[in-house]
C-alpha cells in the first residue's frame, strides 16, 4: 500500500518500489552542506534559493546532524547562506525577505539545538566566520533596524522580533552573539514599535519582553547600553505605550482567572463543595491556577526600577482600554500571538471599546498590577508563582521607595475601589466587592500586605516573601510619617495580622529556626509597632486610632511576653542566634512598658469596679487615663530603611528568572508551515 511521505521534503506519493521525488530547495539545500560552492555551476543560485518556500523542519535538522569532521567541510558554504541571507533583507523582492528571515530563524535554531549536543561547536565561525562576523552582524541588525522602524508589513516586522528571540536564547549557551546585539542596538526600533499606536497593537507585547531580555544581558559584568537607554526615556507616548502594553497583559491574565473563578462557582463542583465543606477548598484554588507570566512582570520591574519617568504611567486613569482598532475590513495575514506566556488575547488587543472592570468607572496600570498580585501571592508553591510573588513584591519595593510613586498612592484626590482576589479560607467567607469604599491606592497596597501575612503561615514558610511585605510596609509608613499623612486605614486588621504572625512563629520555633533566621522578621515586626507607638501620633487618622493600638497591644500582652521570654532564653545563651535575639530583647523595651504600665491599672479597675470582664470601651477608658504616667524610651532610626538594591542581592534571582523565561519564550516562538503558507500568500500578491 502506498503511503504520503511528509518529512524530508519529499513531494509525491510514493511505493515500496519507486524512490520519492524531492523538493528543489531541499535539493539546494543538500548542495549546501555539500563540499562544492553550489554557485559555482549555478551562479543564480542564492537567487533562486530565496525565491523557494523554506523547509525548516530539514534545514534545521541538517544543521543538527552535522558532525564534526562535516563542520569544517561546509563552513564555507554555511558561513555564504548567512551572508546572502543577510543581503536579501535589503531585497525589494517581498518573498525574498520573508525566506530569508525564516531561513535566518532556522539558522539560528539549527546551530542551537547542534550547541546543545556537541561540545566544543562554536556558533559564531559556523554560522558567519570569525574574521567576518563583526560586519556580518552589523549588516543584519542594520537591516533589522530598517524593516522594524520603515514601513514594512506587520508580517515582516512579526518575524524580525522572532528572529530577535532566536538569537536571544543563544544566550544561554552562548554570549558571543548577544555581544554584537549590544553594539548594534536596536533600542530605537523598539522604541518606535512601542510609540506608534497601530504597531504596538500587534508588536507591543513583543517588544516589551525582548527589551526586558535585552536588558538583562549580562547586566552584572559589564556596561549594558540597553540600561542606559531605557534609564532616560523620556517620550510620553513611547513611556504610554510601553504601560499600555503591560496593562493589558495584566488584564488578560486577571479576566482569564476570573473567567475560571466564575466557571467554578456554579454546576456541580459547587454543590459537592457547598455540601461537605471546605475541605475540597485546595483542590479548588488548583482548577482556579492560570498560568503566570513572568515575562512581562520582568518588563514592568525594568521599567518602574530604571526609569523614573514611568512612575507617572503607573498613575494614569484609564475609563477604557485605549488601543487602536485594526480596521474590520484588514484581517492579519500571520499570526501575531505574541511570545512568551499568556498574552493578551487579540480580542483585547484590538477592541477599545472593553471595560477595565464593571465595577470601576477609571483604572490604571498600578491598580491592574495589585490585582494581579493578589492573584499570584495566593499560592506560592509552584515555582513560578513564587517567583511571580518574589517580582511582585520586588516591584511593591520600588515603589514604596519613589517619593513621586507614594504621593499619588497617599493622594486623597485618587480615590479608587480596588477588589483584590482572596485565597479562599475554612474561616472566613468569600468577600464581597460591592461594600469595598473607594480609598487611596496605598490602602489596597496595604491590604495586599495584610493578605499575605494571613494566608501563608505554614510548614513551607515563604520568609523571603514575609520579610518583603514587612518592610514595604515599614517604607509606607515612614512616607506617612515624614510627610504627616493621616490616612483613613483599618490598622487594628494590621496590628493583629503582625501579632498573629509573631504567635506563629512562637508555636512553630524550631522548626522554623532549623531554615529560617525568625529573629530577624520578629524585630522587623516589633518596629512597626514601635513605629505606631513612637510616631503614631503624627499619622494615625484619630486619637482613637492610638488608644485602639495601646489596647490591642494590651489585649494579646500573651504574645508579646512569650516572645520575650523566649528572645530572652536564646540571647542569654551561646549560639548562633544569640545576637539576633538580643536586638529584639532591646526592641521590646517599649512594648513590654506598654503592658507592664496598662495591665495592674486594668486588674485594679476590674477589682474597685467588681467587673469579672472589662469591655473594650472600659478598657480604652483606662487607656486614657493613664497616658500621663506611662514612660517610653526613644528609639533611633525607626523611620530609616535599606534602600532596594538588585545588586548583589537580587543578582542570582534575576540571573535565573531571565534564563526561565528565555527558554520559555524560545518554546512560544513557532515559525510553522501554516505561518508559512499564509505569508507566502500575502506577499505574492504583493509581489
Amino acid at each position: 500500500m502506498s503511503q504520503v511521505e511528509k518529512k524530508a521534503g519529499l513531494l509525491r506519493r510514493t511505493s515500496s518500489s519507486k524512490k520519492p521525488l524531492k523538493e528543489k530547495v531541499v535539493l539546494m539545500y543538500d548542495e549546501i552542506f555539500a563540499k562544492e560552492d553550489p554557485a559555482k555551476n549555478n551562479p543564480r543560485f542564492w537567487d533562486e534559493l530565496f525565491l523557494m518556500k523554506v523547509n525548516l523542519e530539514y534545514l534545521e535538522s541538517k544543521l543538527e546532524s552535522v558532525d564534526g569532521e562535516d563542520v569544517q567541510r561546509i563552513q564555507d558554504n554555511i558561513n555564504s547562506l548567512f551572508h546572502h541571507c543577510v543581503q536579501a533583507l535589503g531585497e525589494e523582492h517581498q518573498i525574498k525577505v520573508v525566506n530569508a528571515l525564516q531561513t535566518l530563524c532556522a539558522l539560528f535554531r539549527g546551530v542551537h539545538q547542534k550547541n546543545k549536543s556537541a561540545s566544543g561547536f562554536d556558533i559564531i565561525n559556523m554560522l558567519m566566520g570569525f574574521d567576518k562576523a563583526e560586519q556580518r552582524m552589523k549588516d543584519l541588525m542594520e537591516r533589522l533596524d530598517s524593516l522594524l522602524c520603515g514601513d514594512s508589513s506587520e508580517s515582516l516586522k512579526s518575524l524580525c522580533l522572532k528572529l530577535m528571540y532566536n538569537n536571544y536564547n543563544l544566550i544561554c549557551f552562548q554570549n558571543t552573539i548577544l555581544e554584537y546585539v549590544m553594539i548594534n542596538s536596536i533600542f530605537e526600533a523598539i522604541l518606535q514599535i512601542l510609540s506608534d499606536v497601530s504597531s504596538r497593537g500587534q508588536h507591543g507585547y513583543d517588544a516589551v519582553v525582548l527589551l526586558a531580555l535585552l536588558v538583562n544581558y549580562r547586566k552584572y559584568e559589564s556596561v549594558n547600553p540597553y540600561i542606559v537607554k531605557l534609564s532616560i526615556v523620556d517620550d510620553e507616548p513611547t513611556l504610554d505605550g510601553m504601560g499600555m502594553v503591560v496593562h493589558q497583559a495584566l488584564t488578560e491574565y486577571n479576566r482569564q482567572y476570573k473567567d475560571k473563578e466564575e466557571e467554578n462557582q456554579g454546576g456541580f463542583f459547587s454543590t459537592l463543595t457547598s455540601m461537605v465543606g471546605s475541605m475540597f477548598i485546595a483542590d479548588a484554588d488548583e482548577k482556579l491556577s492560570v498560568q503566570t507570566n513572568e515575562a512581562i512582570l520582568l518588563a514592568l520591574y525594568e521599567a518602574v526600577h530604571l526609569n523614573r519617568n514611568f512612575i507617572t504611567v503607573l498613575a494614569q486613569s484609564h475609563p477604557e482600554i485605549d488601543i487602536a482598532v485594526t480596521p474590520t475590513t484588514t484581517t492579519p495575514t500571520t499570526p501575531t500571538t505574541p511570545l512568551g506566556t499568556t498574552p493578551p488575547s487579540l480580542d483585547m488587543m484590538n477592541n477599545p471599546e472593553l471595560p477595565l472592570d464593571p465595577n470601576l468607572q477609571t483604572s490604571n496600570l498600578l491598580i491592574t498590577f495589585l490585582k494581579y498580585a493578589s492573584i499570584v501571592m495566593q499560592d506560592t508553591k509552584d515555582e513560578h508563582r513564587l517567583n511571580s510573588a518574589r517580582l511582585c513584591l520586588i516591584i511593591l519595593t520600588c515603589i514604596a521607595e519613589d517619593q513621586y510613586a507614594d504621593a499619588f498612592l497617599h493622594d486623597d484626590n485618587m480615590n479608587f475601589r480596588v477588589s483584590l482576589h482572596r485565597m479562599p479560607m475554612r474561616h472566613r467567607k468569600k468577600a464581597v466587592d460591592k461594600n469595598i469604599p473607594s480609598r487611596p491606592l496605598v490602602c489596597a497596597v496595604l491590604d495586599l500586605m495584610v493578605e499575605f501575612i494571613v494566608t501563608h503561615m505554614m510548614k513551607d514558610f515563604p520568609m523571603d516573601l514575609y520579610l518583603r511585605c514587612v518592610q514595604i510596609i515599614h517604607k509606607l509608613l515612614c512616607y506617612q510619617k515624614k510627610c504627616r499623612i493621616r490616612l483613613h486605614y483599618t490598622w487594628r486588621e494590621l496590628w493583629s495580622a503582625l501579632i498573629n504572625l509573631l504567635k506563629f512563629l512562637l508555636s512553630n520555633e524550631t522548626t522554623l529556626l532549623a531554615k529560617h533566621n525568625i529573629f530577624h522578621l520578629a524585630l522587623l515586626v516589633v518596629n512597626l509597632f514601635n513605629m505606631f507607638i513612637t510616631y503614631g501620633d503624627t499619622f494615625l487618622p484619630t486619637s482613637n486610632s492610638y488608644d485602639e493600638l495601646y489596647y490591642e497591644i494590651v489585649r494579646m500582652h500573651q504574645v508579646f511576653d512569650n516572645l520575650y521570654c523566649m528572645v530572652l532564653r536564646v540571647s542569654t545563651n551561646t549560639g548562633q542566634w544569640k545576637e539576633a535575639a538580643s536586638k529584639v530583647t532591646h526592641a521590646l523595651v517599649n512594648v513590654r512598658a506598654i503592658i507592664n504600665h496598662f495591665n495592674p491599672k486594668i486588674e485594679s479597675y476590674a477589682a474597685v469596679n467588681h467587673i469579672s470582664q472589662l469591655s473594650e470601651e472600659q478598657v480604652l477608658e483606662v487607656v486614657r487615663s493613664n497616658y500621663d504616667t506611662l514612660t517610653l524610651k526613644l528609639q533611633d532610626g525607626l523611620d530609616q530603611f535599606e534602600r532596594y538594591s538588585e545588586q548583589p542581592k537580587e543578582a542570582a534571582f534575576f540571573k535565573e528568572l531571565v534564563r526561565s523565561i528565555s527558554l520559555n519564550v524560545r518554546k512560544n516562538v513557532s515559525l510553522n508551515t501554516l505561518s508559512q503558507d499564509v505569508l507566502l500568500k500575502e506577499f505574492s500578491t504583493i509581489s
